[in-house]
């Protein structure tokens, strides 16, 4: 099974040895990257200069309409750009949120200022998709766009080298063939890394020594997520695309059970709008049977089937998904290998067989693959002809049928991927550092690091026990899901403002419907938390006739209750006593009444 963090009691001393040890993490992880960032800012950067004419045309020939994210992003890279000190920025952003159009629009506005550009691709796959991708694009411009994989023969290989090394190669595309000794530039302004976190250790090594003086955009379909982009603030320039492309259309899903004409009727659609089909097989040692069967079911030898999965020498697997790429192929049946980054325009149905034995998550990605673009695209769900399927399994996939937008459930599934990938953004050490103490804690812990070594005062945000003597909870009966509900609390514990509880409110009244009188308590108490801890409150607690207050400053009791008079003893300068009558102490009445002293 999955692997469980071991559980460390709070305040013990093994807990406290762990933060201690993660912390200390942290730190060296923003004492190296404030290093680079010193390192490049003392050694200034080349200036690109304002957009050229060509760069406007250039940008204009893009043929769909920019998201907002995309607009806002292409400022960021290209302020970067015209800076004096040499970018170094994290793009993030799904599959076909149009990552590559500003990597494109990033390396024209090299090329137009005498520079060449490198992109660095994880897979061979990778580099001939992005080689066709670029040359299609600036087909019509004076641009040299050339890709170095292990397709290159010996001959193609020299004479790429000689003619980067001249400089008359201004567009550079490979995959960690490009960090060799022999391959060398006349004038590299420009880096772009295609999903940094999946090169090994040696190839990170070697792209250290090109941090400090060559402008650099790594790009990363793992979404960010806002608590981590918020905590690596002044370690390393973020811009995230989160917003899909304008024009997208959800794509239209179906759970049914295993039926050769559906399967038939789906792939002949597809095919005859010159489409191509996922068919998502995941038993490795049948593959090969299926692609036979899928043959007979089809009937048309004119549709190409062919097959990918994970156990096929690595060169097999990479030629077949070339020729799906390269749209040699209408139907791929393949295990759930679909590569992360690949992006197939054309690819527009996908059928899942036995949907039934995956997880929410992983379902929601698979079907990500399709619906790129225009054409409306379409999920098939299928499920075993005999087999019944567990009610959990089937609640999982009522819910990815009904939700083409992300629901509750989704959004924990998400959240599950986010800090995966906050571990693939950081790193493997940095991920086991997350596992150790909790997300938001290493979070935390990160920000407080950076502020520390940048010199920057660290508000300690106070702990406040807030006991008012009656039970404020979210009933099982309003959230019948633990996980969600666990969620809620956590999401209530890490509220910052007033406005996080609101947005939380309106969620549950929209997923789980009107809000009971327990839970809306359990929300005004999260409210009073945020209240009390401005005054540097550390406990509120109910002792009838009397709610006692413990300061953690001696000058804010007396202020604070400087309009009570009569009803306060203060027996030392942190302990306030407010003496209430009777019927105060009803919930409702008593919080108000909280909120009316703490808001003076």
């Amino acid at each position: 099974g999955p692997w469980r963090p071991p559980l460390s009691k709070i305040g013990s001393k093994r807990w406290e040895r762990q933060k201690q040890q993660v912390a200390q993490g942290v730190e060296d992880l923003a004492a190296e990257l404030l290093a680079i960032q010193a390192k490049r800012t003392k050694l200034g950067g080349f200036n690109f200069g304002a957009d050229t004419l060509w760069q406007k045309e250039f940008e204009e020939s893009f043929s769909y309409q920019e998201t907002p994210d995309q607009i806002t992003a292409a400022m960021e890279i290209k302020q970067d750009m015209a800076s004096n000190k040499p970018m170094d920025r994290l793009l993030c952003g799904d599959v076909g949120y149009g990552k590559t159009e500003l990597a494109m629009r990033a390396s024209f506005k090299a090329v137009q200022a005498g520079k060449q550009v490198a992109i660095l691709v994880p897979t061979t796959v990778l580099s001939v998709q992005h080689g066709r991708t670029f040359r299609e694009r600036f087909a019509d411009f004076p641009v040299r766009v050339e890709v170095l994989n292990r397709f290159s023969t010996p001959a193609e290989t020299r004479q790429i080298l000689e003619a980067a090394r001249r400089g008359q190669v201004d567009i550079l595309i490979g995959t960690h063939r490009l960090l060799s000794d022999d391959v060398g530039f006349k004038d590299l302004g420009l880096l772009i890394i295609d999903e940094e976190q999946r090169f090994g250790v040696e190839h990170k090594e070697r792209l250290k020594r090109f941090r400090v003086n060559v402008d650099i955009l790594t790009m990363t379909a793992t979404p960010i997520p806002r608590t981590l982009h918020m905590s690596l603030i002044g370690l390393r320039d973020i811009s995230s695309l989160s917003t899909p492309p304008l024009d997208r259309r959800s794509v239209v899903t179906r759970v049914c059970r295993f039926d050769p004409e559906l399967i038939r009727k789906a792939i002949l659609t597809e095919t005859a709008r010159d489409g191509q089909v996922f068919y998502l097989y995941n038993r490795v040692q049948s593959i090969k049977q299926a692609a036979w069967k899928l043959r007979q079911i089809v009937g048309d030898p004119k549709i190409r089937i062919d097959v990918a999965h994970g156990q096929m020498p690595k060169h097999e697997l990479e030629e077949a998904m070339i020729r799906f790429v390269t749209g040699d192929t209408d139907v791929l049946v393949c295990s759930t290998i679909i590569e992360s980054g690949i992006d197939i325009p054309n690819a527009n149905t996908i059928i899942i067989c036995e949907a039934d034995r995956m997880g929410l998550a992983q379902l929601h990605q698979l079907r990500g693959r399709v619906g790129r673009y225009k054409h409306r695209a379409y999920a098939y769900l299928l499920l075993p002809q005999s087999r019944s399927i567990s009610p959990v399994a089937g609640k999982r996939l009522k819910a990815i049928e009904e939700y083409s937008q992300l629901g509750a459930g989704f959004r924990i599934a998400l959240r599950d991927l986010e800090i995966r990938g906050a571990g693939n953004i950081l790193g493997a050490e940095q991920s086991g550092h997350i596992n150790t103490v909790g997300y938001e804690l290493y979070c935390r812990l990160l920000g407080e690091a950076v502020k520390r070594l940048k010199n920057e005062p660290i508000e300690k945000e106070p702990e406040t026990v807030i006991d008012l003597g009656f039970a404020a909870c979210i009933p099982k009966n309003y959230i019948h899901s633990d996980r969600q509900r666990l969620e809620v609390y956590r999401r209530l514990a890490m509220a910052l403002n007033p406005r996080d509880i609101d947005r939380l409110g309106e969620e549950l009244r929209d997923l789980f419907g009107p809000i009971p009188e327990q839970v809306t308590l359990t929300l005004e108490l999260a409210r009073l938390r945020l209240l009390a801890g401005r005054f540097a409150i550390k406990r509120i607690i109910v002792q009838k006739p009397d709610v006692i207050f413990t300061f953690d400053e001696e000058a804010n009791a007396t202020n604070l209750f400087a309009r009570w008079p009569g009803t306060v003893r203060i027996p030392d300068p942190r302990t306030v006593h407010l003496r209430l009558e009777k019927h105060d102490f009803e919930p409702n009445s008593l919080l108000g009444l909280l909120r009316k002293v703490l808001r003076g």
